[in-house]
């Protein structure tokens, strides 16, 4: 696949003012709009996480008029992928597939999504969703149970997958089990075939769990997938206490641009490097603590872009 460049992330949710606007017939909020109106023009592609409206059926039609105005908003010909919060990859249960698949599908379909993404994560336990992805059992049984769910999806899915690296909370997740994060990752994505996208949050949060603060942050990268790393993410992040933050604010740490910058090199098939859930304010600029950052993150990317030119 042709290197894209720089991506946006959208996680807007129903009813909040960086989302979608449920009294407005489902489009996405003024705020959202400013913001697409001010700064389109500095992403070569974006991606949209799905969130549900409600309880009701899972049906796409229903999402179609929310979504049509916000890749109008972007630009219609543009490239645009699919970040998935239902597939449940990381899941350690057994579940019925199909009618998620069916609606993907018909996403797919209608928006030419170039791939879909999902953390390889617990999103749910027995139907019931959490309120932010566990990672996976990092034992020998969980690991199979992850290589049957994603290898399940890349062969419904009618877009080629990208699974992400989980993300580590310490303190707000259950760690359960003992095999090296990493590794296990790695060996998911060569037993399914599937694409890897490698949040550097993520990475760096599964890092300070371990102790590898500092320059430590670099020890253990070459066990990742590399050659097969699609996509690369960034969001807000914060070290609070010594504990790393995956607080999705908008503000990026110098170092996970240090740690993109080393990573970037080692990839040769990585099509895009995303900003994930940027923060702006009601006019839609970002706010101003974000600026720095994603100003080195907008160069970082458009020099990795150019070598290819």
């Amino acid at each position: 696949m042709k290197r894209l460049g720089m991506g946006l992330g959208l996680d807007l949710v129903w009813g909040e003012r960086i989302g979608f606007d449920k009294a407005g017939g489902g489009r996405p909020t003024d705020q959202v709009l400013a913001f697409l109106d001010r700064y389109r023009e500095q992403f070569d592609y974006m991606f949209v996480a799905f969130q549900p409206i409600d309880f009701g059926p899972l049906a796409a039609e229903r999402y179609y008029k929310a979504y049509d105005t916000l890749f109008e908003a972007f630009g219609s010909d543009r490239a645009r992928a699919l970040h998935q919060t239902i597939l449940n990859t990381g899941s350690a249960e057994r579940y019925e597939k199909s009618d998620i698949a069916v609606f993907t599908n018909d996403l797919i379909a209608r928006y030419g999504f170039r791939w879909v993404i999902e953390d390889l994560g617990i999103w749910s336990l027995g139907g019931r969703s959490l309120p932010y992805p566990m990672p996976p059992v990092l034992t020998e049984q969980g690991l199979a149970q992850c290589i049957e769910n994603v290898s399940e999806w890349v062969g419904m899915l009618d877009a080629p997958l990208s699974i992400e690296f989980p993300g580590f909370t310490e303190g707000g997740s259950f760690l359960v089990g003992d095999l090296d994060a990493f590794e296990f990752f790695g060996e998911v994505v060569r037993q399914t075939g599937a694409l890897a996208t490698i949040d550097v949050g993520h990475i760096l949060a599964y890092q300070w769990l371990l102790g590898r603060t500092g320059e430590r942050m670099y020890e253990g990268l070459d066990a990742l997938p590399l050659n097969r790393c699609h996509e690369f993410h960034l969001s807000g992040c914060q070290i609070v206490n010594g504990r790393f933050r995956d607080l999705h604010h908008g503000v990026l740490l110098d170092e996970q641009l240090d740690l993109l910058t080393y990573l970037l090199p080692c990839t040769t098939n990585a099509v895009g490097v995303t900003y994930e859930d940027p923060k702006f304010d009601p006019q839609g600029l970002l706010v101003v603590k974000s600026v720095p950052n994603a100003e080195r993150l907008f160069e970082i990317v458009g020099r990795w872009s150019r070598e290819q030119a």
